[in-house]
């Protein structure tokens, strides 16, 4: 007998209930959450499990960049978002300094915050990006996709899955009871962190190791405005003596909530064991880092965590998948970690959706692990390449060669001495805090993912070659498979992104005055494929207008021409003129994307 509970099957057996749906989510953090909230907005009916009891208890993840923002936008959450969040503005002054109160080494305006380089962010997208500690942010995602109809199950279990052709059966322990059962999906999604129990049971493969190096975060709560609130932002470096548990380096201090909550991250040789911290050892320690000998502190928690650099090469297997820290492991330099977890999800979500509505064939599946895995590796790499950037900022002050404290601040003392090798020191460490903008201001990294896979349909042209360096700069364009670059456009009274027009779970198709033919052809298509289609026809007299020219200057075809936008806001074909017969050469295109057959 099947029971049907909110949309969701329930099967009963002599034995134990089958609970049916078409998608099951392991995991309710970035990737998860958004995940559920993503198939939730597009029809598909989904159940998230996680075995914790509720979201995220510490802040980790925080940095949110503007493919994020953009994405909040898309499912009209976005102004929640940014309710919670500490804004653009207050986020850039990362700070050098032998302690909060003590001498500074230098600043880095960063995240897109240096005037030479906020008009980059400002022209590329209409959301910039913030700081929210992921405590905030996770619960945001989880109420908007049970509100729009996921089925959220906490202090659920995975325990081990089985896959057919026709779907996966899940078992799972409900914690509460002690009580196992089955969940039948159509398609599973393992985002269930860095230690996936879903990915190990599917032996993907996967580059480089964990554990490559020890992190310690101390959370505490201290009021210290009067020494931040006039350099804003969400890192501060500290290198003292005794920065890395007995070790020589750095210590960062990260703001939680400005300016009275906070996160103290170092590192610890994790050849040598686990260190044990104390909630005393724990408030000296934030007293020597913020530099207040007396400061009154409130210890919140301390963890232990490991550095990893490991990335998998394929993201599924049939009809599972992997998605966030189940497929690329890295510490939290450049902050791409749950920004590239919920950019997975997004990329899968509608693709799952397709198929599932039957709008595409199986294949289009297997175009998520091809457009995301290098995702996955460039992200690793850059993070981790950051992180030992570091490196260059010790060895410019020379603490890298110290032997005891006494040293070290003697060294940190002399970039200041009036003599050749003063300045010398001065200009190395010039140079090692301008390699620092890699981490910090890599815009190019950020948007310019471009995906290649037969979900994109060429049109015979080469990528452009980046004018500046594609790391620390993102160049906009319409080739096939780069995302939708970003223009105002609308009318007297009215102003949109793009990004705006494109609607979430459908194609968009943009064209000029001159093009309005496709609109006809992208009627006729949708209907014989059964796929939702939409035209924009952007032109003096029409219902869009290019505000400021730049949309013209961005879409690089002729007036006359198309632009194909999938519902991830990716180019998937494009037409510089138009062709005799655009409705074919339309459709042809679309059936490519979405790997139909006829």
């Amino acid at each position: 007998m099947v029971i049907f509970n909110d949309g969701v099957a329930e099967t009963e057996t002599p034995d134990s209930a089958v609970v049916e749906t078409d998608v099951l989510i392991v995991g309710s953090g970035p990737a998860g959450s958004s995940a559920a909230l993503f198939l939730s907005s597009l029809g598909v009916s989904n159940i998230m499990i996680t075995k914790y009891r509720w979201t995220a208890n510490t802040p980790r993840a925080h940095i949110t960049n503007q493919r994020t923002m953009e994405i909040f936008r898309d499912l009209g959450i976005e102004e929640q978002v940014l309710a919670d969040a500490t804004p653009h503005r207050m986020i850039g002054d990362t700070v050098f300094c032998t302690s909060i109160a003590g001498e500074e080494i230098g600043r880095i305006l960063t995240w897109g915050n240096h005037p030479a380089r906020h008009a980059d962010y400002e022209l590329a997208s209409p959301s910039l990006n913030c700081d929210i500690p992921q405590t905030y942010l996770e619960p945001i995602l989880v109420k908007n996709a049970t509100m729009r109809g996921t089925q959220a199950q906490f202090s659920t279990e995975y325990l081990s899955h089985t896959q057919d052709q026709d779907g996966v059966s899940v078992r799972v322990l409900n914690r509460l009871l002690g009580t196992e059962y089955t969940i039948r999906a159509k398609y599973l999604i393992g985002a269930d962190g860095a230690r996936s129990k879903v990915a190990a049971d599917l032996d993907l493969p996967y580059e480089g190791q964990m554990d490559i190096a020890g992190s310690m975060n101390i959370t505490f709560k201290a009021d210290i405005a009067e020494l931040v609130g006039h350099r804003p932002s969400v890192l501060y470096w500290v290198v003292q003596p005794g920065s890395n548990i007995g070790g020589i380096g750095a210590g960062l201090v990260r703001m939680i909530r400005p300016w009275n909550e906070w996160l103290i991250v170092w590192g610890f040789d994790i050849s040598e064991g686990v260190p044990e911290v104390s909630q005393e050892d724990a408030r000296q320690i934030v007293r020597n880092l913020i530099g207040v000998p007396d400061l009154d502190v409130e210890i919140t928690g301390i963890s232990l965590w490991g550095n990893n650099e490991m990335y998998a090469t394929r993201m599924q297997s049939g009809r599972v998948f992997i998605a966030g820290d189940a497929a690329h492991r890295h510490p939290p330099s450049n902050g791409l970690g749950s920004n590239t977890s919920i950019q997975d999800s997004y990329n899968l979500a509608w693709k799952i959706a397709a198929v599932v509505a039957g709008q595409a064939g199986e294949q289009l599946l297997e175009t998520y692990s091809g457009e995301r895995a290098p995702v996955a590796r460039q992200i690793v790499t850059r993070a981790n390449k950051s992180a030992r950037e570091f490196g260059k900022l010790f060895q410019a002050l020379g603490v890298d060669q110290a032997e005891t404290a006494e040293e070290m601040l003697a060294l940190i003392e002399s970039r200041k001495h009036a003599t050749p090798e003063g300045a010398a020191k001065r200009a190395a460490i010039r140079d090692a805090m301008e390699l620092k903008n890699y981490e910090f201001n890599a815009h190019g990294v950020e948007l310019g993912q471009h995906y290649v896979s037969s979900a994109v349909v060429g049109d015979g042209t080469v990528k452009p070659e980046p004018v500046r360096d594609p790391e620390l700069y993102y160049q906009p364009t319409t080739h096939p498979g780069g995302r939708l670059p970003h223009a105002w456009v609308g009318d007297s009274r009215h102003k949109y992104s793009t990004h705006d027009l494109a609607i979430y779970g459908e194609f968009t198709l943009f064209t000029g005055i001159t093009g309005e033919e496709w609109a006809t052809a992208v009627r006729k298509v949708g209907d014989q494929l059964g796929v939702r289609m939409n035209t924009v026809v952007i032109g003096p007299g029409r219902e869009i207008t290019d505000l400021y020219f730049d949309w013209a200057s961005l879409r690089e075809v002729a007036e006359d021409g198309a632009i194909l936008v999938r519902p991830d806001k990716h180019i998937g074909w494009r037409s510089h003129t138009l062709p005799a017969d655009p409705e074919t050469e339309l459709r042809d295109a679309v059936a490519a994307i979405l790997s139909r057959s006829e």
